[in-house]
């Protein structure tokens, strides 16, 4: 059919040629990873801010799922499919902390219907704007692909699906050249695409540096120019995958593994501590 004014009749025979899709092959590269735990099982790495979990459009290289090649080859877990071996979770490009990666597919099952059963234990920090009210509580709002933007979440009380936040305030800085941030400790008992930073949206406190849930740049009335200078050069949010917490798929026991804050978090929130003394 060449022209769109063409009228098809209920006899005709229509055939399609769809191209073959291309091949992708995934280079292993030499890439650091921080590797908290490995056994025959299982890996658990922190991964740092700014590095993709595994290749998408626009990143091929240099990904987690790279840095796996290069160091276990084969060994890794296959029911991601060629482009996601070993990988049972994510966490944004941007957001830093702990992830499992199976080496084997029994591994990988059992770790996955861990999550789909949401008995994994997840803990996160992040820096919010102003406080949060009341200071811990439980954000239960059904979140779905955005209507504006379908890249991006957004609560939606009616077609949206279950998404559960715990959240608790570890410390506030504030003062009168300082505008008021707070450092919270997240618990999720769902894990939704941006959850975390979706639900901090809806309550009115965006994450310090999101992009895309919050303004990333901000004006101030009155601020200390050292800090204002810091904070807006936190090019990402203020987000990091504290905590994992299963059951190991082998062994049947508890294991809970911890990363700490990368170095330009951490730095934030020692910045932020002095300046509000």
């Amino acid at each position: 059919i060449n022209e769109v004014s063409k009228k098809i009749k209920n006899e005709d025979k229509i055939e399609v040629n769809f191209p073959q899709p291309k091949e992708t092959l995934i280079k292993p590269n030499k890439i650091p990873l921080d590797i908290l735990y490995d056994d025959d099982d299982l890996i658990i790495i922190n991964k740092p801010p700014g590095q993709v979990v595994h290749p998408g459009a626009g990143n091929y290289e240099k990904t987690i799922v790279n840095g796996l090649l290069f160091k276990y080859q084969n060994n890794l877990s296959s029911v991601g499919g060629k482009l996601r071996p070993g990988i049972v979770h994510r966490i944004d490009k941007d957001t830093s902390g702990v992830i499992v990666v199976a080496k084997n597919d029994n591994a990988h099952i059992n770790l996955s219907k861990q999550f789909s059963d949401h008995t994994i234990k997840r803990k996160y920090e992040a820096l919010v704007w102003g406080s949060l009210k009341p200071q811990s509580g439980k954000i239960n709002e059904r979140i779905s692909r955005s209507v504006k933007n379908r890249q991006l979440m957004a609560v939606r009380k009616e077609k949206g699906k279950k998404a559960i936040t715990n959240y608790k305030t570890l410390e506030i800085f504030q003062n009168l050249n300082l505008p008021k941030v707070s450092l919270i400790e997240c618990r999720l008992e769902t894990g939704r695409t941006h959850q975390i930073r979706v639900h901090m949206n809806f309550k009115g406190n965006p994450i310090l540096g999101d992009k895309s849930y919050g303004k990333s740049k901000r004006k101030f009335k009155k601020i200390n120019a050292n800090i204002e200078k810091k904070i807006n050069n936190f090019n990402r949010q203020a987000l990091h995958a504290k905590s994992l917490g299963f059951v190991h798929p082998k062994t049947g026991k508890e294991v809970f593994f911890e990363a700490e804050r990368p170095k330009d978090f951490d730095t934030l929130i020692k910045s932020l501590k002095k300046a509000s003394i």
